[in-house]
């Protein structure tokens, strides 16, 4: 696709819907909603179409990429899901949890879009819009964050244009993400549950389910990560960011989390995630609002030291990727 092509706008009617889905099949990138953030669809059975995902974000492909099915049944056709695998997808899905299991024996996911993995990342998302696209397209869909590769995930259709606009086929122009931040990645491998990334699905209820220790997974890779978001520099921002402030320099903008502010606050440079310290409520806003305040170039952006209890873990994982040197 030339970049001085335009973004075609698809609306959520029934025949967009289809549309979308006739598209993607097609071979086409097309960005749609998801419960979670904005996700860029790419036939993820076909190599070429994987691989123009990958050029138009920007994206090194070494990143695997989470295939996105409308339902479990088809879901549990792409891997082999061990018994802990099933009660994840069982209890969460359709839902913003991700679950990376051993992909199925000549399996239909494309090498390049499983970043030369044995493993497969697999999704089933709740957003009813994003499952009308896939049950349209009838054929897995790799879908990353619709945006260019490192930047702010994208939770509401202009800032998949602000980032894409020209370089897709279209865009399915719905409403804001309601959780805004990524889904959660557990790997069910040899055994063993790993947490990759969190997410709404937090740690605890994950090990509610399973009856056991979700483990923490070894360092972080710039090289072979075993998922998406995994690489140490994410998510970021055009201005610096510190992280657990106590006070603000001159200059700089502060994405606040409750009630207190810290000393030299400047509220003409400030953004609220939850004036009442709600985690909900902050990982829904927390990407728009970072993206706002990047855009009022400040000298750097700072945050405030808030609980990583909970959703907190995956806010801060997030924060953190976005504050990591680049």
């Amino acid at each position: 696709m030339s970049d001085s092509r335009p973004t075609r706008r698809l609306g959520t009617d029934q025949a967009s819907l289809a549309e979308a889905g006739r598209l993607l099949a097609g071979g086409a990138l097309v960005a749609f909603p998801t419960e979670t953030v904005y996700g860029l669809g790419a036939d993820a059975t076909d190599s070429a179409s994987v691989a123009r995902l990958y050029a138009a974000k920007g994206r090194p492909s070494f990143n695997p990429l989470i295939a996105h099915v409308a339902d479990i049944g088809h879901a549990l056709t792409l891997g082999t899901f061990d018994a802990a695998a099933r009660r994840l997808a069982e209890a969460f899905w359709p839902g913003p949890l991700t679950l990376v299991v051993p992909a199925a024996p000549d399996g239909p996911i494309c090498d390049l879009a499983r970043a030369g993995l044995s493993s497969l990342a697999i999704r089933v998302p709740a957003d009813p819009v994003a499952r009308a696209i896939l049950a349209a397209a009838a054929r897995p869909i790799a879908a990353p964050s619709a945006n260019r590769s490192g930047h702010v995930s994208p939770t509401e259709a202009k800032h998949v244009l602000a980032d894409l606009d020209g370089r897709i086929d279209a865009v399915v122009m719905g409403e804001s993400t309601p959780i805004g931040l990524e889904s959660t990645i557990l790997a069910c491998l040899d055994d063993r549950a790993l947490l990759l990334r969190p997410g709404a699905i937090t740690r605890e209820a994950a090990e509610a389910v399973i009856g056991r220790a979700v483990e923490q997974p070894e360092a972080d890779s710039d090289t072979n990560p075993l998922a998406p978001g995994r690489l140490s520099s994410h998510y970021a921002t055009r201005a610096p960011l510190r992280l657990d402030v106590e006070r603000i320099l001159p200059g700089e903008a502060c994405l606040a989390f409750g009630p207190d502010l810290p000393p030299g606050t400047d509220r003409s440079l400030m953004l609220n995630l939850s004036e009442s310290g709600n985690p909900v409520e902050a990982a829904a806003n927390l990407y728009a609002m970072l993206r706002r305040l990047d855009e009022r170039e400040p000298s750097s952006i700072c945050v405030v030291r808030f609980s990583r209890l909970g959703l907190g873990e995956a806010i801060f994982d997030r924060l953190r990727r976005a504050a990591a040197p680049r």
